[in-house]
């Protein structure tokens, strides 16, 4: 039995978690083996998150007064927590990669900005674009007009050139 020591501090833990945490969204961990949970949480590490198995007791004392109180709802039965950290979509991708692949662990919901997600719109959050490939489409955007510019300066270059040598074509027959 843990001491009343040794929950403060886990409690402690979980607070810091969801203090940096953009988004957290709660699954079912039940069926799955250590070395399950293990890789699930080294693939959400390399995408800047972590995933957690918590006491639904010492969540909820975690998180209150936090933007993620409202998850308290959603922590009954087997519980973890995966944190998104660095990107709000990564650990719903990863999360929903892991739940086809395995079709054990399920989702409850999450939560992101002070707001509950459902379980829909968790799976909604996973398939949105990462950030990179945003960033990417953005610059894609930005560099488009540019791109037509450059062609068509171009353009009127290479006509400029094709008839000033069929002028010089002409005088020189």
């Amino acid at each position: 039995m843990a001491t009343k020591e040794q929950k403060n501090q886990k409690i402690q833990e979980i607070k810091e978690s969801f203090a940096k945490a953009q988004v957290a969204i709660i699954s079912d961990p039940t069926g799955l083996s250590v070395a399950e949970i293990t890789d699930l949480r080294r693939k959400l590490q390399k995408e800047g998150a972590d995933y957690t198995v918590v006491k639904n007791t010492l969540a909820i004392k975690a998180i209150e007064g936090t933007q993620f109180e409202c998850l308290s709802e959603l922590l009954k039965g087997s519980s973890a927590v995966a944190f998104g950290f660095e990107d709000q979509v990564a650990p719903a991708k990863v999360l929903a990669a892991f739940v086809k692949e395995f079709e054990k662990a399920g989702f409850k919901g999450g939560a992101m900005d002070g707001k509950v997600l459902s379980i829909e719109e968790v799976k909604a959050l996973a398939t949105l674009p990462s950030k990179e490939e945003l960033y990417a489409k953005m610059l894609g955007c930005i560099n488009s007009p540019a791109t037509g510019i450059a062609g068509c300066v171009n353009g009127v270059m290479s006509a400029l050139v094709r008839a000033i040598d069929q002028v010089r074509q002409q005088k020189t027959a």
